[in-house]
């Protein structure tokens, strides 16, 4: 699977060679013959098709699952142990524990760590201050709007202090409008984190706002071994306001070419945001 090259000179985070896998039970391959590398701090989107393998590969990158060929080092490791332990996951919906308070939730990482219980509460209460959620420390999950939920699921991933950061379509479960607002928080939010970041999303948008590189991860044909890739450069870096990003007409030319990509209408040039 053909990916552009960047960043040669960087410090690699994640690196992916030759990577397949094959469901046991379905007895369907994915991911055949993926070559990826992800420089250190660098934010990635992968889109694609249901069924195309997107958030396997996350669980392949945690350690959760062991690819059926091919090879996957996270920061130098390369055992399912070794990659678990740089991850910090957010899997699809909040999955907040319904029977814990918010600050509980947001500390629970810290807690699997070893971290006693009153320095992670500590460490959480700062961050759900910081993040606008204080005064609702207290509440159950069901209390929460969605979008609260969301942040504060974000926040105990971003808490958990790992230096990757898998989100599978973190803002799928929100209505268009808090999706909209949720995306210019978590951009202003993350962009003083170093966390390397992998996130699936089925939002171009999305996938643009929030990453450095977007990748289209595709079928294979039938018949056809091996899987295919385009790769764009995102928004990430440009700090205007979202509105104004999705009026750039170079913004909407480079989604027009991942949609066009993505129904098989044309594949478009490996790097058609190359050069903003």
């Amino acid at each position: 699977m053909a990916i552009d090259a960047l960043a040669a000179s960087s410090a690699s985070a994640i690196t992916i060679t030759g990577l397949g896998y094959r469901y046991p039970k379905a007895d369907r391959n994915v991911l055949g013959g993926l070559q990826l590398q992800v420089p250190v701090g660098q934010h990635v989107a992968l889109i694609g098709r249901s069924g195309c393998g997107k958030s396997t590969l996350l669980s392949l990158i945690a350690g959760l699952h062991q690819p059926t060929t091919g090879a996957i080092s996270v920061l130098g490791h390369d055992d399912p142990a070794g990659r678990l332990a740089c991850c910090a996951i957010m899997p699809q919906g909040d999955s907040l524990l319904p029977w814990l308070n918010l600050l509980d939730n947001v500390a629970i990482g810290l807690r699997n760590r070893g971290v006693q219980r009153q320095p992670a509460r500590a460490r959480a209460h700062a961050t759900l201050n910081q993040w606008g959620l204080a005064d609702w420390e207290q509440e159950r999950p069901a209390a929460l709007s969605g979008g609260m939920r969301q942040r504060a699921a974000l926040a105990r991933a971003l808490l958990a202090d790992k230096p990757i950061l898998l989100a599978d379509e973190p803002l799928g479960a929100l209505d268009a409008i808090t999706r909209a607002e949720i995306q210019q928080w978590l951009r202003a939010t993350i962009i003083g984190s170093s966390a390397t970041l992998i996130m699936v999303t089925h939002d171009v948008d999305e996938a643009l706002l929030l990453s450095h590189r977007v990748v289209l991860l595709a079928e294979p044909a039938p018949g056809e071994p091996v899987s295919t890739a385009a790769s764009w450069s995102g928004w990430f870096a440009d700090d205007r306001p979202r509105e104004l990003l999705l009026g750039d007409p170079a913004f909407a030319t480079v989604r027009r070419q991942i949609l066009e990509s993505f129904a098989g209408s044309g594949a478009g040039p490996a790097n058609p945001g190359e050069g903003r």
